[in-house]
């Protein structure tokens, strides 16, 4: 390439420059491939990346939805259920700060810790100080220890909106045993 850059710069030069551009053209397509080959390399590069990300999970038809939403249910009552009675009222001392859960975009539930005490209700509270938005199979692994939350909220499982350091402090206020 700098052999035809000074080649260029000279009078003499430069004409042999514009003979040498079409040849060098030429053997530039060459060394990538025919077109086929060219268009093949890509198809496959395009597959490749196609690959790399995650695929959506499609949604099984069920004809017991009704009877998964009740066991679902069943089962987040259950979750709150014991997370109060892990609770640690030591951790909690000073604490004024409100958890709302939003688990499958549909069921909602709060945690109130105010200075030693828990309140877990089902529903929306007005002015929660964090929310975790998170899907039922990621609140059972965390709660049961399966999974650590903050390594669930770097990998997306978990998302927060709010004070996030806040919910930085549910490890110690709900040991898992």
């Amino acid at each position: 390439m700098r052999f035809i850059q000074r080649l260029a710069g000279s009078r003499a030069g430069a004409g042999a420059v514009r003979l040498l551009l079409p040849a060098l053209y030429k053997l530039q397509r060459l060394r990538a491939g025919p077109p086929s080959q060219r268009q093949a390399q890509s198809q496959r590069q395009a597959q490749l990346q196609r690959q790399a990300q995650p695929q959506p999970q499609q949604a099984v038809p069920n004809s017991t939805d009704n009877n998964n939403e009740a066991t679902t249910m069943s089962d987040l009552n259950t979750l709150f259920s014991e997370m109060k009675q892990r609770f640690n009222a030591d951790a909690a001392a000073g604490m004024d700060t409100v958890f709302q859960y939003a688990i499958d975009d549909d069921n909602h539930w709060y945690v109130c810790v105010s200075d030693g005490n828990c309140e877990i209700s089902e529903g929306e509270h007005d002015d929660p100080t964090v929310t975790l938005a998170m899907d039922s199979t990621t609140l059972q692994e965390v709660m049961s220890g399966e999974t650590d939350g903050m390594q669930a909220f770097m990998t997306g499982r978990i998302r927060a909106d709010g004070n996030i350091m806040e919910a930085t402090r549910l490890a110690t206020l709900f040991p898992v045993n």
